[in-house]
């Protein structure tokens, strides 16, 4: 398929680039396995201007750190957090650095089963031939541990405790065994660069909680939202454009839009305003994934329903439709907040006006 065709690239043909100016320039040495240093990788993420590589990730530069140093060692990596804090974002980005191959996943959920993750047959040549290599359908993880490649496994906490408990021998023997085949065959141990790296939401904790002896093979790191809101704005900014661009939009958000949004996303998220008035958080997730959909909508509605200017408006009511997908009552948090905050505001900010005109959809 056409690059130009397809709806999302992955990481390593998005960034491929940036990804050989870094390979051309990286002297540092590389672990067995890995297509860049760690420092290399460190840069793919974080940015370096003087070799064009934009920034990628926006929080804390010591988990990047901490990150690599994991992966570079005997455990699997484990990213938790709230949704929409990037956690998926870095696995893909780990991933497309380290071995070019970001696709290589699980995407775990409630009806994943083993088969699903180390390998299944194809029973028409099982029936045929009986086992044999050519039956064998690999799975991602037998792909990752053949050839060496760092294997992302999304939402693991998802998935029924004994399908996870597959990932204890797997990354305790670092090797995959297919009884059906005899000699040499039936075994196979892992390149150097295998890994495994996982992510898990707080918010699905208790779903189906991972085993001790499950969790003794991970590191567990924390991916936190932004609490610098000129970072948030940044981030929000450069990704909206990307996603409008890549729709052939011409609107983009202005600097006092994208001001106004993380505004009304860090007064819903953390219940008190800059002015110092408590309101209630709503317990829909407020992050910045989210901030930027909601700019991405906004940007299409003005582009199509608008003028093509993106204003406090098409922000509004983008908004809207995302606090109240998850809980009816978060509605009444919502008039309180337009009607207490967002109409102080329109006195004397034409932009929050714009915001207060779209107040009339929450009473449909």
């Amino acid at each position: 398929m056409h690059k130009a065709t397809i709806l999302r690239a992955p990481a390593e043909e998005v960034y491929a680039d940036e990804l050989t100016r870094l390979a051309a320039a990286d002297t540092g040495p590389r672990p067995e396995g890995w297509n860049l240093s760690p420092r290399a990788v460190r840069t793919f993420v974080l940015g370096d201007h003087e070799l064009g590589v934009q920034q990628k990730f926006y929080g804390d530069d010591a988990l990047i750190d901490r990150c690599v140093v994991t992966l570079m060692s005997n455990r699997g990596l484990l990213l938790v957090g709230e949704p929409g804090t990037a956690k998926s974002m870095l696995s893909e980005l780990f991933a497309a650095a380290i071995g070019s191959d970001s696709t290589c996943t699980v995407q775990g959920t409630s009806g994943t089963t083993e088969d699903q993750i180390t390998y299944s047959w194809n029973y028409a040549l099982l029936l045929a031939e009986g086992p044999t290599q050519r039956a064998l359908v690999k799975g991602p993880m037998y792909q990752a541990i053949e050839q060496g490649k760092v294997c992302r496994f999304e939402e693991v906490t998802r998935v029924q405790p004994e399908i996870q408990d597959v990932l204890i021998g797997l990354l305790s023997d670092k090797l995959v065994h297919v009884p059906e085949l005899s000699g040499a065959e039936s075994t196979v141990f892992a390149a150097r660069g295998f890994n495994v790296l996982a992510t898990a939401n707080l918010r699905d904790r208790g779903v189906h909680e991972m085993s001790s002896a499950l969790k003794r093979r991970f590191n567990f790191e924390t991916v936190r939202p932004i609490a610098d809101r000129r970072l948030e704005e940044r981030l929000i900014k450069q990704q909206t454009a990307a996603l409008l661009a890549q729709s052939n939009v011409e609107a983009r958000l202005s600097d006092d839009v994208v001001e106004l949004l993380v505004t009304a996303f860090h007064d819903l998220r953390d219940g008190v305003t800059a002015e110092g008035t408590v309101i209630e958080r709503t317990s829909a997730v407020m992050s910045s994934a989210e901030a930027v959909a909601v700019g991405y909508a906004a940007g299409l509605d003005a582009e199509y329903f608008g003028g093509g200017e993106v204003g406090g408006e098409h922000v509004a009511r983008q908004l809207i439709g995302t606090v109240l997908k998850d809980n009816p009552d978060d509605g009444k948090k919502l008039r309180h907040y337009f009607d207490v905050v967002v109409k102080q505001r329109a006195k004397s900010d034409d932009r929050w006006h714009r915001v207060l005109d779209a107040r009339r959809e929450l009473d449909r």
